[in-house]
């Protein structure tokens, strides 16, 4: 019987994992700031309203990842600007990006009849079928959001926890608003095509959430969550 150290050897099995460490470590970090922000429900309502940007790509022979990307931020902006001219709660936003962008997905989606299996792979997800344009995209959208986060990171927790006070220290709120919403719905289509819509909020969330639980401080909380993000990722795909 093969041994798991062997399955590692197979450009497939590396493309995974390298892919799986790489976003289970942004989804970790992303996490605590959601659970903030109490935006839980966001990354499902642009995973969904990201099926319009997947259909696009497969109507015209694009690869879907670049459309879902495109498709994400621009729905990502949308709602920020929606939230601020309409002034509506942002579940009710989310909800209607949710259900638009879906609904144009599966028009779209009819006028290319038969079994679609890049849609199918974002749907419900397939780590193994990861390839090297699709890691080459993942790993440096990966790394720069987090050098990112990591200059930046005392910016988005005063926001998300005390807008006022972030007023008062001269920064602006919303472009870093914009900006998380941004990232958030870019991660959410990339770790889609790894783990499928469900599972990319599930990992978004859970380590997020157990971290929390028992971390003494912020700085703990971040790093547990990217921990636990970590082991839920490699051990999944160990035992699988």
């Amino acid at each position: 019987m093969m041994n798991i150290f062997e399955l590692f050897q197979y450009p497939f099995m590396q493309r995974a994992l390298a892919a799986g460490i790489c976003l289970a470590a942004l989804l970790g970090c992303l996490g605590v700031l959601v659970i903030m922000r109490r935006m839980a429900f966001f990354s499902d309502g642009i995973a969904h309203a990201s099926l319009s940007g997947i259909a696009l790509g497969v109507i015209f022979g694009i690869h879907p990842l670049f459309t879902a990307l495109a498709s994400s931020v621009l729905f990502a902006i949308g709602m920020f600007f929606l939230e601020k001219k309409l002034k509506l709660a942002s579940d009710t936003v989310i909800g209607l990006i949710f259900t638009s962008g879906m609904a144009v997905g599966v028009l779209l989606i009819g006028m290319r009849p038969g079994y679609q299996p890049e849609l199918f792979g974002f749907l419900f997800g397939n780590i193994l079928s990861i390839r090297k344009v699709d890691l080459l995209v993942m790993g440096p959208c990966a790394v720069l959001f987090l050098a990112f986060f990591a200059l930046r990171w005392r910016h988005f927790v005063l926001t998300a926890t005390y807008p006022e006070a972030a007023h008062l220290a001269r920064m602006n709120p919303d472009l870093y608003q914009v900006a998380l919403y941004v990232i958030l719905a870019a991660s959410t289509v990339l770790a889609s095509k790894m783990l499928g819509v469900i599972l990319a909020s599930a990992l978004l969330i859970i380590p997020a959430s157990i971290s929390k639980l028992i971390a003494c401080s912020l700085k703990k909380w971040v790093w547990g969550s990217i921990v636990i993000s970590e082991v839920i990722m490699i051990s999944g795909l160990a035992i699988s």
